[in-house]
């Protein structure tokens, strides 16, 4: 990053944008990149139904190169938290639980078996009584005498032949009920789709051709006998009618199996893919009212700018965040009318470059997740096909957005369990993302050579302890008031001691800070605040001489009071002394300066301007340091971000590594964020890396939680107590046996004893409502796969989803 050309003056006021000056804008931005291809993982039994019909394809993101408008016009259905929208398909009803296939072949067998014999047995007239239902509705001098009498007229014949039909329907559609064929087809050749499904029913419609006009079936004789009953039987004098006649027949058998093999379909398919449709058909009048025409500049009359922004999609000259970050700049400009006329006008001058990122940037160097810029979600994951996920969860996407940050999210699992690349990079990346297109600032916080993304996709980039970082970072927070910089520095000093009081200490501080700010109009740099809190003689004399002078007498007695406390019984002056020594060290020199032309990088500037800032801790030599430094940062992150006016903007603080980074006063600040349009991130290796009187207000205070693979049993009983119990329907089943009576019983009992080695029991099932955990504390230790997590999800509105197990590939 440009440093302005100062050296040792790193970083910005909150008043001052950092980064580079604003080049040109590209003419030829990138479209939408695809995800990131890597190798996929071994296959595993949980998530065999995540390509189930219904469910979102794997790819639910353009492909390479593919247009704007197309991703511009992908619906996105409201739906519940967490689900991945873009292209969104809802799955099919939840089916019951079938019969296996052994049983539903054995069924449709036997009762294939069943119809033919009694189907035998009415032809060869073994079956009494079969003619009675006849006799009853037709004369009675068509027929023999006697119940078992056969026609004795032509009239009589013809009624036989139509009764056998309708007998021969009812018994295949019986046959076909009892039997239950149309499952055995659904699942066997339905579900294997085209082609195979057009070839079954070709072969099946050739089969029954074949035995209609062999007359194994009963169908063109009963239908030549209706119609010479209707039409007269002077109808069949003429060859024409008949070969008419027969062409029905044989239309009319074939067409169930048409429908039944979608034929129309698949030819209508294979017609479509070979000759794509020419340009201005019907698919003009759905584009005249699609996204991609920009209908909200169209309704409040600024045409010529819709065209302009229409032309610029159509022809690939915008990508994805330059709509969201053009549909956002309108957003906003409707807000103040005085605005929309110089957007319009920069739109018409540069198209899809107006209302550019102070950066100058239109996207980022690459992405590695996937993203839909258009409603700021991630897609992090899949929700696997198991028992503790609700049917409607289960192969859809997962994803995060600003909606569900905005309640805080606690991802804990052991090192490489995942959470930096699958879950931490993806949201920082998608927050840049928003960040580019106006609507977010994110400040990433991690060790020295943490994924969180390269350099040129951050505006400002804090390396602290490296001498070629061209930012720094301000301790007190950018503030000029005394005892709000004391509060947020005595939290990140002393926050995690748990024997010393934060606000005494904070009361210390200021009776330091205080004064010398009144002195010299900045507040202390590292050395000058250590030897001040070590009470040296020359610095307190000195402080003492400057506010003399001055004449600032209420500062004065604030150095008395200091004075008089010093060594006290429990002066947190020593200990707040040894953790400023921790920074006071030969690797900081040249940090966290603080002199008039001093200006370091204020958290100030995230809740004004959408920045994207990283900062790198000297974990491996300066691992205390580096823990105070977080501790320092969520402080301040919490106590700026509620003092703000202005929440239009949603900020985000991301800590790859929050060990003893947590303290009470920050946990209830991590609850106010929510009222604040902001949000925190936070990874632990293990709850214990918290105080243990934080672990219950801890997992209260953030909305999402995350258990990856690998946390210990007890973490999670911490997690099982916090996402409660739910109502579940429970069986049991007891088996008892059976004592017989009678000699012959027994004897039965005694033989099925003999063959299977096992009494004859009987069984005695009872169903019962009972609350369990959702997840116990076994089963998230030991029934979590590798590469997945269960994860709780909540909005700012309140809405919540249950927890969720996660293949996660983000």
């Amino acid at each position: 990053m440009d440093d302005d050309g100062t050296r040792g003056v790193r970083g910005s006021s909150a008043d001052r944008v950092p980064g580079p000056a604003l080049p040109p804008p590209p003419t030829t931005p990138p479209r939408v990149p695809p995800p990131a291809v890597g190798p996929r993982p071994a296959a595993m039994p949980v998530e065999q139904r995540a390509t189930r019909p219904g469910s979102a394809s794997p790819a639910e993101q353009p492909a390479p190169g593919a247009p704007v408008d197309a991703w511009l016009r992908t619906p996105r259905p409201p739906q519940e938290p967490g689900v991945w929208r873009y292209g969104y398909t809802p799955p099919p009803p939840e089916e019951p639980e079938g019969v296996s296939n052994r049983s539903l072949l054995v069924g449709a067998l036997i009762s294939l078996l069943s119809a033919l014999l009694l189907w035998s047995l009415w032809r060869n007239g073994y079956l009494p009584y079969r003619l009675v239902p006849l006799k009853l509705f037709t004369p009675g001098e068509w027929w023999n005498p006697g119940t078992s009498g056969g026609p004795r007229t032509i009239e009589g014949s013809d009624a036989l032949t139509v009764y056998e039909a309708i007998l021969f329907g009812l018994l295949a559609y019986g046959c076909g009920r009892i039997g239950n064929f149309s499952e055995l087809f659904r699942r066997h050749v339905a579900d294997r789709g085209q082609p195979f499904l057009a070839l079954a029913a070709a072969a099946a419609a050739g089969l029954t051709q074949l035995l209609v006009w062999k007359e194994a079936l009963p169908v063109v004789r009963p239908v030549l006998v209706l119609v010479a009953s209707v039409a007269g039987g002077e109808i069949y004098q003429s060859q024409t009618v008949v070969n008419v006649i027969y062409a029905v027949i044989a239309a009319a058998v074939l067409y169930p199996f048409a429908r039944l093999g979608c034929w129309r379909e698949l030819i209508a398919g294979r017609r479509g893919s070979g000759t794509p449709a020419p340009d201005g058909t019907a698919a003009a009048p759905a584009a005249a009212t699609s996204a991609d025409q920009w209908p909200e500049l169209r309704a409040a009359g600024w045409t010529d700018a819709a065209d302009t922004l229409s032309a610029e999609v159509r022809t690939g000259r915008m990508n994805d965040v330059d709509v969201a970050r053009l549909r956002h700049a309108w957003a906003l400009a409707t807000r103040r009318p005085d605005r929309l006329a110089p957007l319009a006008e920069a739109v018409l001058r540069t198209g899809g470059a107006a209302a550019l990122h102070p950066s100058g940037h239109r996207d980022l160097p690459r992405r590695g997740a996937r993203h839909d810029v258009l409603t700021g979600q991630v897609r992090i994951g899949r929700c696997a096909d198991d028992p503790h996920n609700p049917y409607v969860r289960r192969g859809t996407g997962l994803a995060l957005e600003p909606a569900l940050l905005g309640t805080s999210l606690l991802a804990v699992g052991p090192p490489g369990a995942g959470k930096t690349a699958r879950l931490i990079r993806p949201v920082v990346e998608a927050l840049a993302l928003r960040a580019l297109a106006g609507q977010a600032a994110v400040l990433a916080v991690g060790g020295a050579g943490a994924p969180l993304g390269p350099d040129d996709a951050f505006d400002v980039v804090v390396r602290l302890g490296h001498p070629g970082s061209a930012h720094d970072i301000d301790l007190y927070g950018g503030t000029t008031d005394p005892d709000e910089a004391a509060a947020v520095l005595a939290e990140g000093l002393v926050g995690d001691v748990g024997s010393l009081d934060s606000r005494r200490a904070a009361t210390v501080l200021a009776q330091l800070l205080g004064p010398y700010r009144a002195a010299h109009g900045h507040f202390p740099s590292v050395p000058e605040l250590r030897e001040l809190l070590d009470g040296t003689h020359a610095a307190l004399a000195g402080l003492r001489a400057s506010l003399e002078a001055a004449g600032h007498h209420a500062m004065l007695r604030e150095l008395d009071a200091r004075s008089r406390q010093a060594g006290g019984p429990g002066d947190p002056a020593p200990a707040l002394a040894d953790r400023v020594a921790l920074l006071d060290r030969p690797a900081f020199t040249g940090f966290f300066a603080t002199g008039p032309d001093a200006r370091p990088f204020s958290l100030r500037a995230l809740g004004q301007h959408p920045l994207r800032v990283r900062v790198d801790l000297p974990e491996r030599g300066h691992a205390e340091a580096s823990r105070l430094l977080t501790r320092l940062l969520l402080a301040q992150f919490t106590a700026i971000t509620a003092a703000r006016t202005d929440t239009a903007l949603f900020a985000c603080l991301v800590l790859d590594d929050a060990t003893h980074a947590v303290t009470a006063e920050t946990v209830r600040g991590i609850r106010r964020l929510r009222s604040v349009n902001a949000g925190a991130v936070l990874a632990l290796r293990t709850v214990d890396d918290v105080p243990e009187t934080l672990h219950t207000p801890l997992l209260g205070a953030v909305g999402c939680t995350a258990a990856f693979s690998g946390i210990t049993t007890w973490d999670g009983k911490r997690f099982a107590e916090a996402w409660g119990k739910e109502w579940v329907e429970t069986r049991e089943v007891a088996q008892h046996t059976v004592f017989a009576d009678q000699p012959f019983t027994r004897a039965l009992h005694a033989l099925r004893k003999l063959v299977t080695g096992k009494a004859v029991t009987t069984d005695a099932v009872t169903v019962r409502q009972v609350e369990r955990e959702r997840w116990s504390a076994s089963e998230l230790a030991y029934a979590v796969p590798a590469g997945h997590a269960v994860i709780r999800l909540a909005t700012v509105e309140g809405e919540h989803a249950p927890p969720l197990l996660v293949h996660l590939d983000g």
